[in-house]
């Protein structure tokens, strides 16, 4: 039987009138990875919108979710306006919210643009594969964290500064990675803002961390705390999309950090912004 792809992993179930069903990838951890319950979410709120797209979504996340449980989406139809729809959606998992998130939706319309220049940053053809890069330094891991880290994932990542978890150093708070779904995808522009959304969670917690030489292996509890994104343009996500991150500002135990995604054109399609807990233990 073949693996399921990103699009069979985030499809829900509809069991009501603005209810559906959705179940958890097995990563091997003990919570819910936090970019699976945005894109749900974000598909939730689309079998709800016709002939939109979604120009923003904002979220919180309120407890961790658990991966062996189903997660039911309930959305409210706050409003349907003549260029703009605004839906609320909150993830629930036995009785209680884990998720709660807005997210508007416009028409398509031709209006001013202008955006910042991509960075100047080596092509993914040109840097290896992530699995590849971290299989070496894996290796001083425990086994059962070993293959949970070394589980192939839907997305295809390409780092392009090289980041040792397993021994941090202090560096400037910024990153680059390169990723892309694995399978090649539809048309439908809806299904590649949700699979973006799933990705835009990956990896943009720990920019934060870098300055301080610690990571979510040593010396950390981490968790994402809030979560927006902005889409400017169409694009597609089985090709490559160069995610830039950078952390501002750290304190009262919790990281703020920001993205920009281009295209392999340059293209900026997408903006991010998180906070997350970065708590030290010993």
């Amino acid at each position: 039987m073949d693996k399921p792809t990103l699009i069979d992993q985030l499809d829900l179930e509809q069991i009501e009138t603005n209810l559906f069903r959705g179940i958890s990838e097995d990563l091997g951890t003990p919570r819910v990875f936090g970019g699976q319950v945005i894109g749900q979410a974000l598909i939730a709120a689309l079998r709800t919108v016709e002939d939109r797209h979604c120009h923003s979504l904002h979220g919180y996340f309120l407890r961790p979710g658990d991966p062996t449980r189903p997660i039911i989406y309930e959305v409210d139809r706050i409003r349907d306006g003549r260029s703009f729809t605004t839906r609320r959606v909150v993830a629930i998992q036995a009785g209680q919210a884990i998720f709660n998130m807005s997210c508007s939706f416009q028409v398509l319309e031709a209006g001013l643009s202008h955006q910042s220049q991509m960075p100047d940053v080596p092509l993914p053809d040109d840097i290896p594969d992530d699995m590849d890069a971290m299989a070496a330094r894996l290796e001083q891991l425990p086994p059962a964290m070993r293959e949970m880290m070394m589980r192939q994932r839907p997305i295809e990542l390409k780092r392009v500064e090289v980041v040792d978890f397993l021994n941090p150093v202090k560096q400037a708070p910024k990153q680059h990675t390169w990723f892309r779904a694995r399978q090649p995808l539809g048309d439908d522009i809806a299904m590649h803002q949700c699979l973006l959304a799933y990705a835009s969670d990956m990896g943009i917690l720990s920019t934060c961390t870098l300055p301080h030489g610690k990571s979510f292996l040593k010396g950390l509890m981490t968790a994402s705390l809030d979560h927006a994104m902005w889409f400017h343009r169409p694009f597609r996500f089985d090709e490559w999309i160069l995610f830039e991150q950078d952390s501002p500002a750290a304190g009262g135990a919790r990281g703020f950090n920001r993205g920009s995604m281009f295209t392999e054109a340059g293209l900026l399609i997408a903006s991010v912004a998180q906070e997350g807990l970065i708590r030290e233990i010993d």
